[in-house]
């Protein structure tokens, strides 16, 4: 334990080495100061509390749901919710479907009885990836009911090697553990634990949800017009290296390409070197006149899953770096989906792949061949289009599933 203590003081230390020249630490640093201060002067004393944790944005995501239903259905109950990084809090922090929002301090064993003092939560949800060990111990100890929701165990993780003894034992924490498939549980069970539930992805409900609240976008209805759209969402340069010759070579489609970063050079690049001429959604008007404009920079953020709606295929970007980033949110409105080869992690591309709604591609030529016959042959667009759709809505449920076992 003291290596893993050692590790995370020196982490600290690294992240305030670079504050003064990195923005990202330096909201970490700064968002951390008087934690306890400001939870002690802001959190009811005598309120029931049910803290959810999750570390960033994405994993807020797969959050969201469940704090959602628990505030429909267990308004005698207020909500902590606590972000370990900025790119999560700092979009997130006024999010009015809780009471209270946090950053998680770092995880040493004076700060996790700080924390717990100043949060006295019932009960304790941590989401998918999310096992801090002094946290965890210190839950145990004062028997708070504790949950990880959305979970996904794999062989070759720390908890299945011989020197992950402390990592097995943060495990005997939770009271239940709600995983997303049967190898987490037969791992788990390997392990001696039952009491797991295969719940699923939380995630699922969530991009019903999205589904179901697409909002209308004056910019993109008239950029479409009466052309059929193809949207890249969340893209890098290497996505966009091949996203460039796909434009190009299909100048009656519409396209719409959201970098994840908004680079200001590689966005310049996208607009030099489209023939069909760029827009930039920023930069549109009540007035803008979008003719012919081949390409649209949707160079702002929390519009994409609506953008999805107007669209007919997808791209996923993320795939020729460290992995792909969110494809449940195009399938959900029933797209084929494209990605890059970094995609094994992540089940559901993996099953999409398997089931014939996406594809991954290496090339420009794979991404051509995968799209060449979605743009030309209506019957086998469709029937991908409802593979796609039916695998969405099959595996949606988990968040009831977890509730009801919570508050059972």
């Amino acid at each position: 334990m003291w290596l893993y203590n050692f590790g995370l003081t020196c982490y600290v230390w690294i992240i305030r080495l670079v504050a003064p020249r990195h923005p990202k630490a330096r909201l970490w640093i700064n968002g951390r100061k008087d934690l306890y201060k400001r939870m002690a002067e802001t959190i009811d004393p005598a309120a029931r509390i049910v803290w959810i944790h999750v570390a960033s944005l994405g994993e807020f995501e797969q959050g969201r749901p469940i704090i959602e239903r628990i505030r429909k259905e267990h308004p005698e109950y207020k909500i902590l919710l606590t972000f370990f990084s900025p790119s999560g809090y700092e979009i997130r922090k006024n999010y009015q479907g809780v009471d209270y929002i946090f950053y998680l301090p770092i995880d040493t064993p004076r700060n996790a009885r700080r924390f717990l003092d100043a949060a006295h939560p019932e009960i304790a949800v941590f989401v998918k990836y999310e096992f801090w060990l002094n946290l965890l111990y210190e839950l145990r100890r004062r028997k708070v009911r504790t949950y990880i929701v959305s979970a996904i165990f794999r062989r070759n993780s720390i908890f299945f090697r011989p020197y992950g003894g402390m990592w097995r034992q943060a495990l005997e924490s939770f009271d239940v553990m709600f995983v997303q498939n049967e190898e987490s549980k037969r791992l788990l069970a390997g392990l001696g634990f039952d009491n797991v539930i295969v719940a699923g992805d939380t995630r699922f409900d969530r991009v019903a949800e999205i589904a179901k609240a697409a909002k209308h976008i004056d910019v993109i209805e008239r950029f479409k017009g009466d052309k059929r759209v193809f949207v890249a969402g969340s893209t890098w340069g290497p996505d966009e290296e091949l996203l460039i010759r796909l434009i190009n070579d299909n100048p009656d489609i519409k396209f719409i390409v959201a970098p994840h970063e908004m680079d200001e050079s590689r966005m310049a690049r996208l607009a030099a070197e489209i023939k069909g001429g760029t827009l930039r959604y920023t930069q549109c008007t009540p007035h803008t006149s979008y003719g012919p404009k081949q390409l649209l920079i949707l160079d702002t953020v929390g519009i994409l899953s609506s953008v999805y709606s107007y669209a007919t295929w997808s791209y996923i970007g993320g795939g020729f770096g460290v992995g792909i980033h969110n494809t449940l949110e195009a399938a959900t409105f029933g797209l084929p989906v494209a990605f890059g080869p970094n995609y094994q992690k992540f089940k559901e591309a993996r099953d999409l792949v398997t089931l014939g709604a996406a594809r991954s591609i290496n090339d420009y030529d794979e991404l051509r061949a995968w799209f060449v016959p979605l743009r030309d042959n209506e019957e086998f667009l469709q029937k991908t289009s409802r593979i796609a759709k039916d695998y969405t809505t099959r595996h949606q449920g988990a968040t009831g599933i977890i509730v009801r076992t919570i508050f059972n």
